[in-house]
């Protein structure tokens, strides 16, 4: 099953001599990891994060489309 990702902000902690960053109770309960599982996790730094917010703000409280014409697909 493929799942579409999910952004969320977290706070990077020291983890011994790593880094780590916790992912929220209800985010891995949604996406049913468990403990020990691989993950793949991507990085956004906040001010990239910002704008994407932005582009993709643009949209919000857009009229769902609908065509003008049914005879061009």
């Amino acid at each position: 099953m493929i799942t579409m990702p999910q952004l969320f902000r977290a706070k990077v902690r020291r983890v011994g001599t790593s880094l780590g960053v916790l992912i929220p109770k209800e985010l891995a309960e949604k996406q049913r990891i468990k403990e020990g599982e691989v993950v793949e996790v991507g990085l956004l730094k906040e001010n990239r994060l910002k704008l994407i917010e932005k582009a993709f703000g643009i949209a919000k409280g857009a009229e769902p489309f609908e065509r003008e014409r049914r005879d061009r697909i």
